[in-house]
């Protein structure tokens, strides 16, 4: 079979491997499309681990079944999670599921950029779900990413008819834009330094957009009645985001911190103003079973659209181009890779 390998974010290569062999317990998935991710081209995270298969946000058909396997059949439609949590440690029975130590080590084999995936064991258990008739392979790599937003909103105990600010208009903004949409905010400020992006954020459910080297906390006081917002949520791992967060939540608001810098950054912030504001500040990582069941359900109902993102889809051999459209973050939003093509 074919497989992207993954050198750095401009070298990666089309290259053959032998389609894995499964156990009596486990599966064997026919990868049909597979969404590439922000967290793909973080060279800083991925080169250390390189040469390997990357791709996380995937959808496809059971090909292969165990005999021990008996909650699925050869011809199921399926996204497949690539972390699980073991739901029997302290974090997992206090719904912290996402900081377990082993959803942090589990994975299915190559990755999500090849023609075929071996599902371990663990993973057939709780990390694969049917797909609904109603559901495209192209929404089901979706899945993933919208179920990390799903638990971003859930930690920071999101509420409707509140205002929502999103730092970052990438692609994890749009989903975060989509989602307050779809949950009933009452007014949506989206903020980016490119254009193109700050296009999209409107288009994709932002009622006010705002170039990030302005005064945020000036724009949105100015449309939102001298108030400023209740939820902002922090999509651009950078300095400047930060100090732009806890100037722009209303006192008594809330700060979700979606996104990440490099490890080692240490960003000073105005303890003082978190204090004075009684600012509640949470961070969210990935997403777990519900927030995986509740994305499939947002997707299926039509509730949350998201193929209004895609901005491009290519065969196998053009995931180079794909890795370098991510990682340029110019005129591209989602791109999805089709391997059996």
């Amino acid at each position: 079979m074919k497989v992207a390998m993954y050198y750095n974010n401009n070298d990666v290569r089309i290259e053959e491997q032998s389609i894995p062999e499964i156990s009596d317990d486990e599966l064997l998935v026919k990868v049909i499309a597979s969404g590439i991710c922000g967290s793909d081209v973080m060279e800083w995270y991925r080169i250390k681990k390189a040469p390997l298969v990357l791709g996380h946000e995937i959808a496809g058909d059971i090909v292969k079944i165990g005999k021990n396997v008996k909650k699925y059949k050869v011809g199921d439609r399926v996204f497949v999670t690539h972390h699980v949590p073991c739901n029997e440690c302290s974090y997992c029975l206090n719904d912290q599921h996402t900081i377990c130590d082993t959803l942090h080590t589990t994975k299915f084999y190559p990755g999500g950029f090849a023609q075929y995936l071996q599902v371990p064991e663990i993973n057939v258990d709780r990390g694969t779900f049917l797909l609904p008739k109603e559901m495209s392979y192209d929404e089901g790599t979706f899945i993933e990413p919208l179920a990390c937003v799903v638990r971003g909103f859930r930690t920071m105990d999101f509420e409707s008819d509140k205002t929502v600010l999103v730092l970052g208009s990438g692609m994890a903004g749009l989903l975060n834009i989509k989602l307050a949409k779809a949950l009933g905010a009452s007014k949506i400020f989206a903020t980016d330094i490119d254009e193109h992006r700050l296009k999209l954020a409107k288009k994709m459910g932002a009622d006010f957009v705002i170039n990030a080297k302005e005064n945020i906390s000036e724009k949105i006081k100015k449309q939102n009645n001298e108030r400023l917002a209740d939820f902002v949520i922090l999509c651009a791992g950078v300095e400047s985001a930060v100090k732009q967060a806890i100037e722009a939540v209303n006192p008594g608001g809330t700060i979700l911190w979606f996104a990440m810098t490099k490890p080692g950054v240490e960003i000073p912030f105005p303890l003082f103003d978190v204090w004075n504001k009684q600012i509640k500040m949470v961070s969210t990582y990935a997403g777990a079973g519900k927030d995986i069941v509740e994305a499939i359900k947002l997707i299926k109902s039509k509730k949350l659209v998201v193929t209004d993102v895609i901005s491009h889809k290519l065969p196998m051999k053009e995931t180079p181009k794909g890795f370098k459209l991510v990682a340029d973050a110019k005129k591209s939003m989602k791109v999805i890779i089709e391997p059996q093509k």
